[in-house]
């Protein structure tokens, strides 16, 4: 899963939540469909917004549950239950432009001799399958009505811009190709969404989206490649850090603007997309002026990440806040005996906390819980779903969510795209977003 867009449970409603898993399945099962097992490892976040803008963009009668979604059968991914996954030529698209961008990320790769494509067999495998990809992706792009050459030209240019770059030029000459893939990518949803007035801004997002990719991938990898020798954009033009930083935060600020002049007929998942994670991902490698790039791993008993607006807290299944310690046991107080005896406020509660007087839960001897542990693995039961424990049988959420396995920070926060008023909250769906906008507006 390769993307700068990685928003998590924390900042989208279930209704969003359930709308990004949908892309995000379609796309995998599209690139099953038309191109094979193999070509579902080009699944990205990047390429499932192609998907996300053509369905934003139709009718709403397009999208429930009617010509928009299926139902896929179980995945391992999602602890083998089905789901309502996006379908149609958004998906097909998406599938097309992820699976020409792939064969364009591994064909760097081996020019590069990066790790295991130094080898000569594993080059010559790589070779071969982006061949076939590029003949695949041209093929399922075509019956949509895209041309996946301007992808393909636009990585030919890529190459020869980076080898004739002057000494001194600036960084934009590098990035220009990616965003010419990616605003004709922006702009053919509005073709597929039968909204032509929405092809100049799409496109104008679309670059913006590309620069912003192709930036913020330079500064990731700056030390790296600098550790190892690499051709990098920001070294070879000479461009600081702080230019960086300042040229991807204008690119967040011109998605924004070009979004305004985007005609949706659901606005919600799009804007949080691209107007808001796009800057947690500038915030991500750059950090955040001013403020921590990340509430993880807070002091204890400080708001969680996805904390509840307005002061409230996350409550258990007992009524106890899982955020917080609990409170210290005073000399006098005494827990209380016996089965079914009423548990008083000051003896911690939650999941995992068996009280006094209960009988323990079942347990597997260790053939039967590995038993048990090696198929919930297997199944992703571990990581990602809530779970009855291998061993003791207890109830627990699933490894992600028990470590707050995401870069989480407050929902809105600010809001600056949109302005720090009711505005906010009926432009950008952050009430939608994360059930209750703490940005200052009147929701």
């Amino acid at each position: 899963m390769f993307g700068i867009i990685r928003p998590c449970r924390h900042r989208l409603s279930e209704r969003l939540q359930a709308s990004w898993m949908a892309h995000l399945c379609g796309l995998c099962l599209a690139l099953r469909d038309d191109h094979g097992q193999l070509a579902r490892t080009a699944t990205n976040y990047d390429g499932l917004i192609i998907s996300v803008l053509v369905e934003a963009q139709a009718d709403a009668g397009h999208t429930a549950d009617g010509a928009g979604r299926r139902t896929a059968g179980p995945c391992p991914l999602r602890g083998m239950r089905t789901a309502s996954v996006a379908r149609g030529e958004g998906a097909r698209l998406a599938a097309a432009v992820s699976l020409a961008l792939a064969s364009v990320k591994i064909r760097d790769h081996v020019e590069d001799q990066d790790g295991v494509f130094a080898r000569r067999p594993v080059a010559v495998g790589a070779r071969a399958v982006t061949r076939r990809w590029d003949r695949k992706s041209a093929g399922s792009a075509s019956v949509v009505g895209f041309d996946t050459s301007v992808l393909l030209d636009a990585a030919a240019r890529q190459g020869e811009l980076e080898r004739e770059l002057p000494a001194g030029g600036s960084v934009l000459l590098v990035t220009e190709p990616t965003e010419t893939a990616t605003a004709a990518a922006f702009a053919h949803t509005a073709v597929l969404a039968g909204r032509p007035g929405n092809e100049a801004p799409l496109a104008e997002a679309g670059r913006l989206f590309g620069r912003l990719a192709h930036l913020l991938d330079a500064a990731e990898d700056q030390e790296a490649d600098a550790a190892s020798g690499a051709w990098n954009p920001l070294d070879a033009t000479g461009t600081e850090r702080a230019e960086a930083e300042r040229l991807c935060r204008d690119a967040v600020h011109g998605i924004r603007l070009a979004l305004r002049d985007v005609e949706l007929a659901d606005r919600a998942l799009v804007h949080i997309l691209l107007a808001h994670e796009t800057e947690r991902a500038v915030e991500r490698v750059f950090g955040r002026p001013g403020h921590a790039a990340c509430r993880v791993g807070h002091e204890p008993g400080a708001p969680s990440a996805g904390h509840p607006p307005h002061g409230q807290a996350h409550q258990g299944p007992t009524g106890s806040n899982p955020y917080q310690a609990p409170p210290r046991h005073e000399p006098d107080r005494t827990p209380p005996q016996g089965p079914g005896a009423p548990v008083p406020p000051w003896v911690p509660q939650g999941p995992g906390f068996t009280p006094p007087g209960a009988p323990p839960p079942n347990r597997r001897n260790l053939l039967a819980g590995c038993a048990a542990w090696a198929l919930m693995g297997c199944t992703c039961q571990l990581l990602c779903c809530e779970h009855n424990h291998p061993f003791t049988g207890e109830r627990r959420e699933g490894f992600c969510a028990r470590n707050e396995c995401c870069d989480c920070g407050d929902c809105c926060d600010g809001c600056q795209c949109c302005g720090e008023n009711a505005q906010c909250c009926n432009d950008c769906g952050c009430c939608d977003g994360c059930d209750g906008c703490d940005c200052g507006c009147d929701c």
